[in-house]
């Protein structure tokens, strides 16, 4: 059959390239998103809420291309992920000093943000990208984001759960898994890629409380958006800045410590600090969740 790749989580072979060169050639005044959404059709490829995964498919093709294995379409307009990741609407934002107990907020309201409410999205935002140390991109594939507001309305603090990471030593040791069950299975986790607590808020205990409660209810929340559930929660903390004292509180395992490379880095060659790994099972069985079996599709029909 020659040489084959999994690339977002998909077989490709070189008859898989063959095909798609084939519809390329077919259908010359196909767009990049036209030919991204018919292969997703054809693949039945969708998330497990039904939607096609257009996304993670125009990635791939991306990937064929920088290959050489493929020449796509010339784009229509220039990308705006670059303008998106570095612009940031200021919305207008509470900055009183909250200066308290946490039982003097109660009760706390954790929200999902729903991705049709704009106003919450730029605020949501405007605040990561203004207080958080990493800023904040864009989030590729299934996330999820969190407002937590006190009695009183005021913004305390924000969440990002995310895609997770495509291969961490430590992590894979610590469920047993191998590469073909992480590449079947990776889904069933989540990323907290951010926690900002606003700097203007000093509560004891505050982060490690919001952890906690965001862990009771984020796989019915997984459930309702996406359809399906997640089973582990993970986080990388940088060592070089914080210890993960909220993450300890909050009963989430340090299962290790990263070796020194990007979260997404698959040919290893990008070298960053490495970063403590905590972990934090959503289920009694996580394990067996983790690694049974999952229906697989073929890569083209």
């Amino acid at each position: 059959m020659g040489e084959q790749w999994v690339i977002q989580g998909r077989e490709i072979t070189p008859e898989t390239v063959a095909w798609i060169r084939g519809l390329l050639e077919a259908h010359p005044e196909w767009h990049r998103t036209r030919l991204s959404r018919e292969l997703c059709s054809r693949w039945d490829w969708r998330t497990a809420s039904g939607e096609l995964k257009d996304m993670a498919c125009r990635t791939l093709l991306l990937k064929l291309e920088r290959r050489g294995l493929l020449v796509l379409p010339a784009r229509q307009r220039v990308s705006p992920n670059g303008y998106r990741n570095q612009s940031r609407r200021e919305v207008p934002h509470d900055r009183g000093p909250v200066a308290c107990s946490l039982q003097e907020l109660r009760p706390l309201t954790i929200d999902v943000i729903d991705r049709e409410d704009a106003e919450q999205l730029a605020l949501f935002r405007c605040l990561l990208g203004r207080y958080h140390y990493l800023g904040l991109r864009n989030t590729v594939g299934e996330s999820l984001k969190y407002c937590v507001r006190d009695a009183c309305g005021r913004v305390l603090a924000c969440l990002l759960f995310g895609s997770a990471a495509w291969s961490c030593q430590v992590r894979d040791t610590f469920l047993g898994w191998e590469a073909a069950v992480r590449q079947r299975n990776l889904s069933l986790l989540t990323n907290n890629t951010r926690l900002l607590i606003l700097p203007w808020v000093r509560v004891p205990h505050l982060a490690s409380h919001v952890l906690s409660q965001v862990a009771r209810r984020i796989q019915g929340d997984w459930v309702a958006r996406y359809g399906h559930g997640v089973y582990l929660l993970e986080t990388f903390v940088d060592r070089e800045r914080f210890r993960g004292v909220c993450y300890r509180a909050a009963n989430w395992l340090h299962v290790g410590v990263t070796t020194g490379r990007s979260r997404n880095d698959r040919h290893k060659q990008l070298q960053v600090p490495p970063k403590d790994v905590f972990v934090y099972p959503l289920a009694k069985d996580f394990r067996r969740r983790l690694t049974q079996a999952r229906p697989t599709r073929a890569a083209h029909e």
